[in-house]
């Protein structure tokens, strides 16, 4: 029976594992030593090797012939490990198996000890998945587990695995395997197969693998029978994405700012069903590519997703691009791609961006000049700076414009409040003494009522007998007292505090009608004319 490729050449020792030798060389090292841990966590993106090393590790640590740290796979134990007929490696599919009754036959199964090699070792595949009371009960036994228990978990969202586990763990992060050693894994399993794969098919394959050994070997796989000849072209065929060609058409249509050739080019690929979601993140790489290019030439070539041949077209398309041009060309592309995932018509979406991208849309209203809204607000702010604070009282503006509100503060619960010996409606400013305390009672009313006392700012305060006058540019703060007495009461109480008194409360807003709404609608026409919208030239 045919066996699939990637777990036909899936790594039997520690050697055969690319790109992790940060990993398995300490792994070696403490099994060689006879210091491995109890517990350990691995975490990386998929097909980088946790479940491999995994299954080698457990091996290594039950292999009578242990060389180096590595299983022997010759003896018997190796053997049946790599068959999954040894009982002392115990394999939990933590995604399928992930409730409390599975952990606590773990548990149950700890107690005993291995039959036929040194240690009995437990592991467990996306463990993230286990419920919180399988987590829990897993905590338990690894807290103190008998000495010949070993546990080795594996995730790809190591976020969701809980502190308490995480802490009880040698943790190891799985790097993304580089293109290039991608590429020479799939010439060395094509030379064994005897599969014609040229260079730039393997390149191909390593950079829509992204980084993941086993998808990589599974496309070799699907191409090997849908090819005789494995190239560049044969792959995108086979894994519907569009010809190198192709994107780099695309990518210089949208340099030369050419739309039509860019839409045509699309309709291509469209009728050739290739998958136009896979061509936006296509472009964005390409995009990706040229913005390192243009931001670092020196280093660029070294961390571009690209293959050695696409590096001169890559130059060629930065040299007539400006970086910020790059840049906004991304983010519009990325937005694409994130909308294509919910969109009904997913052509119709690219398509738009794409236009985008090519610079043929345009913003249709004119430019909005600010300078008259921050002249409006700095004629307000002069306004209220110019209010005396504790000083002479504010000349009187014109009787019909001003606000007066009246209301009971009784500052001690036990005595009456007394009634007014003048016409509060009739007082006017220049009768009225000014508060030189004014401020300690402002301090004294935040300490009562913080929340009301910030629409007092820019105030000023005046007496005559036993009536108490407030001067406020702002009417917020008459809003306040009209909606609720309680305001009015705890401002009473600040005064009384302060100078001892009690008083019958007036406050005037010091800014006219006509001045107030004014300002309002200005800034609400401003508010107004900023919502342009953008339209297609």
């Amino acid at each position: 029976m045919y066996k699939a490729l990637y777990r036909k050449w899936r790594p039997l020792t520690f050697d055969d594992v690319i790109s992790q030798s940060h990993i398995t060389e300490t792994l070696k090292n403490q099994i060689k030593n006879d210091k491995a841990a109890h517990a350990y966590l691995f975490t990386g993106s998929r097909g980088t090797g946790k479940t491999t090393c995994a299954r080698i590790f457990a091996k290594a640590v039950n292999c009578p012939n242990m060389k180096d740290g590595s299983p022997c796979l010759e003896c018997d134990i190796c053997r049946d490990a790599d068959s999954g007929a040894l009982t002392d490696i115990i394999e939990i599919d933590a995604a399928s198996n992930n409730g409390v009754n599975d952990i606590r036959d773990v548990g149950d199964g700890a107690i005993y000890p291995p039959e036929r090699g040194r240690c009995k070792v437990n592991t467990s595949d996306d463990v993230d998945m286990l419920s919180m009371q399988a987590f829990n009960a897993l905590l338990k036994i690894m807290e103190e587990p008998p000495e010949y228990v070993k546990f080795i978990l594996a995730t790809t969202e190591i976020h969701k695995v809980p502190a308490t586990i995480s802490s009880r763990c040698q943790r190891y992060d799985f790097r993304r395997i580089k293109p290039k050693d991608i590429a020479a894994r799939l010439m060395y399993i094509a030379s064994q197969e005897d599969i014609a794969l040229t260079d730039d098919g393997a390149d191909m394959i390593a950079k829509l693998a992204d980084g993941g050994m086993r998808d990589a070997v599974s496309l070799l796989d699907q191409c090997s029978v849908t090819a005789e000849n494995i190239d560049a072209a044969a792959v995108s065929n086979t894994a519907g994405t569009a010809d190198r060609d192709s994107v780099y058409r695309i990518l210089e249509a949208v340099t030369d700012s050419d739309a039509a050739s860019a839409l045509a080019e699309t309709d291509r690929l469209y009728n050739m069903s290739k998958d136009l979601t896979n061509l936006c993140e296509e472009l964005i790489v390409q995009l990706r590519n040229i913005m390192l290019i243009k931001a670092s030439p020196e280093s660029a070539e070294e961390i571009l997703v690209c293959t050695p041949d696409e590096y001169s077209l890559l130059r060629t398309v930065a040299e007539r691009s400006e970086l910020s041009g790059v840049m906004s060309r991304i983010e519009t592309m990325q937005a694409c791609r994130e909308r294509m995932m919910r969109a009904l018509n997913k052509r119709v979406e690219f398509e738009m961006s794409l236009i985008k991208v090519c610079g043929k849309v345009t913003n249709s209203a004119p430019a909005i000049d600010n300078s008259e809204i921050y002249d409006k607000i700095k004629q307000l702010e002069d306004k209220l700076s110019a209010v005396p604070r504790g000083g002479a009282a504010p000349s009187e503006p014109s009787r019909d414009t001003r606000r007066v509100y009246t209301a009971s503060s009784p500052a001690a619960d036990s005595e009456p409040v007394p009634d007014a010996k003048v016409d509060i409606g009739t007082v006017k400013e220049e009768e009225l003494t000014p508060c030189e305390k004014w401020d300690e009672i402002m301090e004294e009313f935040r300490q009562l009522n913080p929340s009301c006392a910030g629409s007092l700012e820019g105030s000023t305060a005046a007496t005559k007998g036993n009536v108490f006058c407030i001067f406020t540019p702002n009417n917020f703060f008459i809003s306040l007292f009209k909606s609720n007495k309680e305001n009015a009461v705890s401002l009473g109480r600040a005064i009384f505090n302060v100078l001892g008194q009690k008083y019958r409360l007036t406050a005037r807003c010091t800014t006219s009608v006509e001045e107030t709404k004014s300002l309002a609608e200005q800034l609400i026409q401003k508010a107004i004319d900023s919502n342009v919208e953008t339209a297609v030239e």
